[in-house]
């Protein structure tokens, strides 16, 4: 149980760094200076998307072989490392929704996560621990906050500081370690 929300809070909170939607934090914040109603946007966006993709992992977990779902996890771990090396592009579009903050956070948040590299962790993350959907699901809404309140509260400063590709690095191992003890048969359940 520990173990599952430990792991999913590190890697969301170190892969969400640079990552879109801390960028779409940074420009919400800019735009609309509601850092709790934005802050409320993200959080209830997060539980819903990643409850949806920690139940799609677990779901994956109960049809497939455990060998299978075990390279299977190994290999998206690898392609997560190597993903997350690769610069998110800011949106161009992010911040500029007409409405209040929360609606705006919630909505751009949601469809953002779609597809995400946080999001499919997320998925391979309830696959891995296919018997703790709402800790794998609270660790990664923690690890989402973590890094997109940084965003919010800190603002451009504290980035402008911190160099991501350190970040980037720092999931990147993180990723390849979560691969390695999948691939010695440890980690699963």
């Amino acid at each position: 149980m520990l173990s599952s929300f430990a792991d999913s809070v590190t890697l969301v909170t170190l892969s969400e760094m640079g990552d879109k939607t801390q960028l779409l934090a940074l420009a919400l914040i800019a735009r609309y200076k509601a850092p709790v109603q934005i802050m409320l946007g993200i959080f209830v966006a997060t539980v819903a998307n990643h409850l949806l993709a920690a139940y799609l992992g677990t779901a994956a977990a109960g049809f497939m072989a455990a060998n299978t779902l075990r390279w299977s996890l190994v290999v998206l771990y690898v392609g997560f490392a190597a993903w997350v090396l690769v610069p998110d592009k800011d949106d161009d579009d992010a911040g500029k929704s007409r409405g209040n903050a929360f609606m705006t956070t919630l909505i751009t948040f949601f469809i953002a996560e779609m597809g995400d590299k946080t999001q499919l962790a997320t998925v391979s993350l309830g696959a891995a621990h296919k018997d703790q959907l709402l800790w794998v699901t609270a660790g990664t809404t923690l690890g989402m906050m973590i890094a997109d309140g940084l965003a919010v509260v800190a603002g451009p400063q504290l980035l402008k500081r911190i160099p991501m590709n350190v970040f980037r690095i720092l999931a990147a191992l993180l990723f390849v370690f979560f691969a390695a003890r999948l691939a010695l048969g440890y980690g699963l359940g």
